[in-house]
């Protein structure tokens, strides 16, 4: 299976395009884990990509990785190693940390949320840089190509980054362990990433449809609005993250009946934004 899919158009029609990093759990053979591979999807953003998937009728690109999350992370800088799991202990290329090691959850997860090693080895420069070159760069470029269309085509651009949390954080999660999340966190850098007006509307139509919204807490934004992210000139990304009490049952990885009605308002929420867009 290849390591990414774009559904919808292969060029927006609208200026809004969509990304699910952490959705995908085909599990590539040279994984060698020493968990199992139902453990590895504890960090799966699960059933995003379906969550979002009628908003292609509406003219957006989706960009879906197929690769888990703990194999490679595409909401991290390809530099971004953690050195404890690095075979000798060092990097020979560019070395970008965004302190996410700490946790266990650089550009290769070394650890389960629950704390738990996925790995009883160290791992060979050389493994590692396969894995860059066959799910992280050809992520980033795709991604690339479909803000760079629509920022072409229309002048500007607003990037949703999607993803999904646990209801409550644990031991090795953001924000600190038993810490119940809201319904929705969007995450703009503390407004760096994005208009505040792009936040703001996302908000009021969430808060609109009866959810609670919280900005930046805990989750700010990682890689994937950092990089692609120009305010200045039309280019604007916001994550997006989506309490999966709300879809699902999180101890069973499977959907529930609230998944129907949160889909229903997530098209809702994109509906909305696009007229906003069109607003002078």
């Amino acid at each position: 299976m290849a390591p990414i899919v774009t559904y919808g158009p292969a060029q927006a029609a609208v200026p809004l395009v969509l990304d699910s990093p952490h959705s995908g759990f085909t599990f590539p053979a040279d994984f060698n884990a020493a968990v199992s591979e139902f453990d590895l999807r504890d960090g799966e953003d699960c059933f995003v990509d379906e969550l979002y998937l009628p908003a292609t009728e509406l003219g957006l690109p989706l960009l879906a990785a197929q690769f888990p999350r703990t194999y490679l992370d595409p909401n991290r800088h390809a530099g971004d190693i953690d050195l404890d799991l690095v075979e000798g202990g060092h990097w020979p290329h560019a070395h970008v940390p965004s302190g996410k090691h700490r946790i266990g959850k650089a550009l290769i997860w070394r650890t389960l949320d629950d704390g738990r090693a996925i790995y009883a080895r160290k791992l060979a420069v050389a493994e590692i840089v396969g894995r860059i070159e066959r799910c992280h760069a050809p992520y980033h470029r795709t991604l690339a190509q479909l803000l760079d269309a629509a920022h072409r085509r229309f002048g500007r651009v607003f990037h949703i980054n999607c993803h999904s949390m646990p209801h409550v954080g644990g031991k090795m999660g953001e924000g600190g362990a038993g810490r119940a999340r809201a319904d929705f966190v969007l995450g703009d850098r503390d407004g760096s990433s994005c208009a505040p007006a792009f936040t703001a509307e996302v908000a009021r139509v969430l808060r609109g449809l009866g959810y609670s919204v919280a900005i930046n807490d805990p989750y700010k934004g990682v890689e994937l609005v950092r990089a692609y992210s120009n305010p200045a000139a039309g280019r604007h990304s916001l994550q997006l993250e989506i309490n999966k009490r709300l879809y699902m049952d999180e101890a069973t990885r499977s959907k529930h009946a609230g998944f129907a009605r949160l889909q229903a308002d997530l098209m809702t929420l994109l509906r909305e934004l696009l007229a906003w867009t069109r607003r002078p």
